[in-house]
């Protein structure tokens, strides 16, 4: 029979098989073709010999090739035809649609849509006829019967698409349907519902079938809706990794974890790839993706900006066009989310009304973890974007040189924390992906050695970590180290130091590295610059430090502690350090040479020589025999020679040049530091093995010491020619030679004070003797002091350093200030007499105290040991806080009228500064600090918090303060009660804001305020400061605000004259002293940080409402009007503009106030505009329109009459003019009159008329002095107005 079929196909006219065909039943057609197709026979010509019988002209034949057709589409599903078979049947149906009339095509598509729903599909084989299906659907124009109505071709094809999208798909087909989609012609809504139905599908594949998935989901979106397909696989991932992190953070004896860690990474990486070829290929798909990282960054997160989509982002960076702009985007992102995190940690009102959201930071952290599952294309973008943070946001130069240095514990600014965050993303890229270590050290290098002029530590912090993470690493590095040692001699002195530190591991795993610098550090010895050659002292001294001598004391003060890997290698075997000996006392030999150069040099030589001795204990003959040939350079061996040392000799003039060429004080105090330390440690070890042979250079030292001490005190002033009668002008030779001499005078004073007293072993005679050099000290001291008169020498003066040493004044002040053991009461009475050398004793704290806070160290031994440091700063703060409060300066200073500052009150500012110091520096061991200021701690068994300590301060300075406050008004010393505000100040940050201490603290400052009318505006303005720091740390501080200006309007009085102001007395601190300029301008200052918190309020809304895409009805009902930010906002604004409307009555000084006030109201007005334009419903505005119009009309009309010509008010009156427009625009929309308690601005908009133009120019012509005579009426006119307003 298919012969017979096969042959009348052949034939030209098709009349004979259509006859043959319709005497055959539909039954035995099938069969027939059915058979064929398996056997695989020309089942091809069959068909299309079939299809050729049945015409679709006629409706018997459409219908029987319907048949013919669902019976094809049966035989494909069924599986059983071969490859080739399918695929020509597949064709030839193909080619038929196009002929079948629209009803059956509506049939057809049916079919489908119902085999889809109801899961019938077998192989999806069929699934390829759809699209053309569709295709010939939509372009039938006439109307076709479909359910119970007629629709057209196009509408049909939408309804069914519905259809199909609305019912269940069975996942193992969900890929070939969405791959079917991108051969049908869809219309925009038709993409989105589309798109919806395959997002909904991800949670029910496995996670390995989304990958291709999302393929065919981004070709999709090239017919539209790219935001949602983006949107989509964004919050679909976020939403896994978010399961998953949950999963493992959680029960760890869970066998169960719905994914593992690396797969989902692994598929992660995959999409990831192929959003970024559907970008190269679909540019319109990255500029959505652009949109929804702006959108991220300016409202919500929402899950926009997540792990996922920070790896998408930087994926993105490797395609050219987009690279600028995405990195720009995460950059400001960054920075954004330190900013908003710093403005929620200072606002309790922000804090109640957002909740805390994940940081940024710790997103693109993760990023860097999870890249680990080979996500190359993430890498390069991550390393990327961690230099453009740190070379943004790094520590900036200053004017004088210094960088704006950041410590560990200093609370920091957004900039500071992007810049951590910069070096925290390279730091772990570089531990965990090793092909990009090599460009990672490469680009730090190229910093470090190219930006010689700005500050760079942390460039050099980053290095340092790299290397102490692991050095052995590196040797594969060793090239690019090597080469940047090259630069060292051209680079200033503190990045040569910072990187000599931060290489020092790699010197003892590679002696070619170590080699290599040495070299490089001889050459800079004798390099013309001065600074190369401090740097090879540097480098030098660190390679003392480092490379230990066997037998060298065990240094438990280890400044830089050094990775396992590099311990390994250092212990290997004695020969290590026989051969650091030579090594060592090479490097010796090299330093001596620097003893003839300039006094730069050989001061770092001097600093130096401690800590190397400290650290080496081996070196200390070498060392020592060193300095002792240098001083007997200096020294007069003759017992009564005076006085005992060669001034002279230290002082180099060359021609009319005068300069310090020997720092003989340095030497002094570098010998007497030594030798201490060489007592205390080396010679107990030594008496135990008896070798007494090299102890003839400490005794010469000890008896040298002895000796210029005895002689000093004998010397007068006029030995060393440096009497009152010198000369110390700095314009001439004598004079500058003066002054260096009694610079170094004082100095050789203070090494001897410290040495004596060390000695002393509270020996009496020896007390006397520090006194008697203090005496000589204070002469010479006061002498420069007078000369200096208003001179600058008095500058130099200061900034000459204390060479005392800071372990010193902690045990001086202990002894002088808390010593009560009985044998040591009349050596210390000696010292005690003297109110002069205690004063001395409480100032050269201040000074360490001072250097600290500027430089983060301090100068002397173990000056740059923050261990140290912070026992001695403890130290030192017991004994000033108990000499401030057993004596107070009301009682020591009715006793003596002297000259300066009482001792108390020294006490005291060395107690403010401490207190600032250690919560910049010190900030995790501030338990530890206030422990120990508590005398009358034992190991107690109950842990006290720092809030119960803190409190247990606070309340000693309170009983301080208000003391003074109730003193007579003759005796209230301003400065005393500034410096307690300020310490209280310092304190209270220390307060759990949650505490009941906090509360206390708050009632008991508010008191004072209200209670304390001293007209002191710096106090004041101290005191106010302190109320508002601790007052929004609890709620919004703007009914303070409110009260504070009403009291500064009854101090002050109205603008209008006649009006009698009723005086509120909230507050007695504001007077009429301090009413204008001190209060007002910090009440505007609050006001603007307010406004400033409403302002992100208002945009985090906008961001919101951008994000929400919330159904029309669902909206209408009732979204937005009782948000609780919303009504938030209002309330505030409610009552800024009463505290507005206050200061705007007020008569103002003209000025600074006026201005502040002008610029704010500005602010004010923008911001009541932006939440206009916010708020398209009238509900939430209601309150504003009918509360605030009514005060602020006022404002401008009355500012206007007190400064015509200041700047701000033509902003101030485009700001108004605004916010009328926009109110207007919402009072239309809204139906409520907005309008009614606002007086509107004179329109000042206009039009040109040209006839009206014409006419006027003709009558000007005709009466030209009767238009002069207008004129000067309309100017008459002008001041009048001015008048009304007054």
């Amino acid at each position: 029979m298919d012969q017979k079929i096969l042959s009348l196909a052949a034939e030209k006219t098709a009349d004979r098989l259509q006859k043959f065909l319709q005497t055959l039943k539909e039954d035995d057609l099938a069969n027939l073709l059915q058979n064929q197709a398996v056997k695989g026979k020309a089942a091809g010509a069959l068909l299309r010999a079939i299809f050729k019988g049945f015409p679709c002209s006629e409706e018997a034949g459409a219908l029987r090739r319907l048949k013919i057709y669902s019976c094809c589409v049966q035989l494909l599903e069924s599986g059983d035809l071969q490859k080739e078979v399918a695929s020509e049947i597949i064709g030839l149906l193909m080619l038929e649609v196009h002929n079948f009339p629209g009803a059956l095509l509506v049939e057809l598509a049916s079919e489908f849509v119902d085999a889809v729903k109801q899961g019938n599909l077998t192989n999806g084989k069929s699934l390829e006829l759809l699209p053309i299906i569709f295709t010939a659907l939509a372009t039938k124009k006439e109307n076709l019967a479909y359910g119970k109505g007629e629709l057209s071709g196009e509408e049909c094809k939408k309804q069914l698409i519905n259809t199909l999208c609305s019912g269940r798909w069975d996942h193992q087909y969900v890929i070939q349907l969405t791959s079917m989609f991108k051969d049908v012609p869809l219309t925009a809504e038709e993409v989105e519902i589309v798109v919806e139905k395959v997002l909904t599908m991800f949670s029910k594949l496995n996670l390995q079938e989304i990958p291709p998935l999302v393929y065919q989901l981004l070709v999709l979106s090239s017919k539209g809706s790219r935001k949602k397909v983006l949107e989509g696989i964004i919050a679909f991932f976020n939403k896994l990794d978010t399961q998953h992190s949950e999963e493992q953070s959680g029960d760890e004896l869970l066998d169960f974890v719905t994914v593992p860690s690396g797969e989902l990474r692994h598929v992660e990486g995959t999409i990831i790839l192929h959003i970024v070829f559907a970008i190269k290929l679909d540019c319109e798909l990255g500029r959505e993706l652009l949109k929804l990282l702006k959108a991220g960054q300016q409202g919500d997160f929402g899950s926009n900006i997540c792990p996922f989509s920070i790896a998408l982002f930087l994926s993105v960076t490797r395609i050219q066009r987009f690279e600028e702009q995405v990195f720009d985007l995460l950059k400001s992102l960054v920075i954004k989310s330190f900013k908003d995190l710093q403005l929620l940690q200072g606002s309790k009102f922000l804090q109640d009304l957002v909740p805390h959201r994940c940081c940024v930071s710790t997103m693109i952290l993760e990023v860097v973890k999870n890249s680990v599952h080979s996500w190359d294309h993430v890498t390069q973008g991550l390393v990327e974007l961690g230099f453009i943070l740190m070379d943004s946001y790094g520590p900036k130069k200053i004017l004088d040189g210094k960088t704006i240095e950041a410590s560990s514990g200093l609370s920091r600014m957004p900039n500071q924390h992007a810049c951590k965050l910069g070096a925290n993303i390279l730091l772990e890229t570089f531990k965990i992906h090793e092909m990009i270590r090599q460009e990672i050290l490469e680009q730090v290098l190229n910093r470090v050695v190219t930006r010689g002029s700005s500050p760079i530590t942390h460039f050099i912090d980053l290095l340092s970590d790299i290397i102490m993470y692991s050095p052995l690493v590196l040797q594969s590095c060793s090239s690019k180290v090597t080469e940047t040692f090259d630069y060292l001699s051209f680079l200033p002195l503190q990045t040569v130091q910072g990187l000599m530190k931060a290489v020092q591991p790699l010197l003892k795993v590679s002696l070619s590295i170590r080699d290599s610098l040495i070299l490089v550090l001889r050459k800079a010895m004798f390099a013309r610059q001065l600074d190369a050659r401090k740097s090879a002292v540097a480098g030098f001294l660190l390679l003392l430090k480092n490379f230990k001598v066997l037998g060298s004391l065990s240094s438990s003060q280890c400044s830089q502690s050094i990775g396992i890997s590099q311990v390994h290698v250092d212990v290997h075997s004695r020969y290590n350090s026989v051969a650091n000996e030579t090594f060592c006392l090479e490097i010796m030999d090299s330093l001596r040479r620097c003893l003839g150069q300039q006094a730069d040099v050989r001061l770092m030589l001097y600093e130096g020589f401690y800590d190397v001795l400290r650290r080496n204990s081996q070196l200390a003959n070498s060392i020592m025999q060193t300095l002792l040939s240098q001083l007997k350079q200096f020294y007069e061996p003759e017992p009564d020679m005076l006085p005992p040392l060669k001034l002279e000799a230290c002082i180099l003039t060359q021609g009319d040049q005068i300069s310090l060429q020997e720092p003989l004080d340095c030497l002094l105090c570098c010998i007497q530091h030594c030798l201490a330390w060489y007592k205390s440690r080396v010679m107990p070890l030594q008496q135990k093995e008896e070798e007494e042979e090299e102890e003839g250079f400490y005794q010469d030292l000890d008896d040298m010491l002895e000796s210029i001490t005895s002689r000093m005190i004998k010397s007068e002033l006029e030995d060393f020619e440096l009497d009152k009668s010198a000369d110390f002008s700095q314009s001439t030779g004598i004079g500058i030679k003066n002054n260096i001499c009694a610079f170094l005078v004082m100095g050789v004073c203070e090494v001897l004070i410290e040495y004596n007293f060390s000695v002393s072993n509270f020996s009496k005679n020896k007390f006397e003797d520090v006194l008697s050099l203090f005496m000589c000290y204070k002469e010479l001291s006061d002498i420069l002091n007078e000369k200096a008169g208003k001179g600058k020498t008095k500058m130099a003066n200061k900034t000459n350093d204390s060479f005392l040493s800071m372990k010193f004044v902690s045990d001086l002040l202990t002894a002088l200030f808390r010593d009560s053991t009985q044998s040591h009461e009349e050596s210390l009475s000696v010292l005690r007499s003297s109110n002069e050398f205690m004063r001395y004793a409480v100032s050269v704290a201040l000074q360490k105290v001072q250097q600290l806070k500027e430089m983060g160290h301090v100068s002397g031994p173990d000056g740059k040991n923050p261990e140290k440091v912070f026992h001695n700063l403890c130290d030192i703060t017991r004994v000033l806080l108990w000499r401030y409060t057993s004596i107070p300066t009301s009682v020591e200073e009715s006793g003596k009228k002297e000259k300066g500052k009482s001792i108390s009150l020294l006490c005291l500012e060395g107690l403010q500064k401490i207190f600032s110091v250690v919560q910049q520096f010190y900030q995790p061991k501030i338990h530890q600090f206030l422990r120990a200021l508590d005398a009358t701690d034992k190991e107690e068994e109950v842990e006290v918090s720092v809030t119960q300590r803190a409190a247990f301060q606070i309340r000693q300075f309170q009983r301080s303060l208000l003391n003074i406050l109730s003193s007579q008004e003759e005796d209230f010393n301003s400065k005393e009660a500034l410096l307690l505000v300020t310490v209280l100040s310092n304190l209270s940050k220390l307060l759990e804001p949650s505490s009941t201490q906090f509360v206390q603290m708050l009632s008991w400052t508010t008191k004072i305020c209200k209670e304390n009318s001293w007209e002191d505006a710096s106090f004041c303005k101290g005191l106010m400061n302190l109320l508002f720091s601790l007052h929004v740390l609890c709620k919004s501080p703007v009914t303070l605000l409110r009260d504070l200006s009403q009291d500064i309007h009854g101090h002050l009085g109205d603008i209008d004259q006649d009006v009698e102001v009723e005086k509120t007395n909230h507050f007695a601190v504001v007077n009429l002293r301090t009413a204008a300029p001190t209060v007002c301008l910090l009440l505007l200052s609050q006001a603007e940080k307010v406004l400033e918190e409403v302002d992100w309020l208002i945009t985090k809304l906008k961001g919101q409402v951008s994000q929400e895409i919330i159904p029309e009805e669902a909206s209408s009902q009732a979204t937005l009007p009782n948000h609780p930010i919303e009504k938030a906002i209002i309330i505030q604004l409610g009552t800024l503009l009463t505290f507005f409307h206050e200061l705007v009555q007020t008569a103002l000084p003209s000025g600074s106030c006026v201005d502040t006030l002008l610029k704010d109201l500005c602010k004010m007005y923008t911001i009541l505009t932006a939440l206009v334009r916010y708020n398209k419903k009238s509900k939430s505005l209601k309150h504003t329109g009918e509360k605030k119009k009514e005060k602020t009309a006022a404002g401008p009309t009355a500012m206007a009459r007190a400064l015509r010509e200041t700047k701000p008010i033509p902003n101030l009156i485009f700001a108004i003019e605004q916010y009328e427009k926009f109110l207007i625009h919402l009072s239309k929309r809204s139906k409520v009159n907005l309008m009614q308690h606002i007086k509107l601005s004179t329109s000042r908009d206009f039009k040109i008329k040209g006839n009206i133009l014409d006419m006027v120019l003709q009558e000007d012509e005709d009466e030209d002095e009767e238009g002069t005579a207008s004129e000067h009426e309309g100017q008459n006119k002008e001041p009048a107005k001015k008048k009304r307003k007054k």
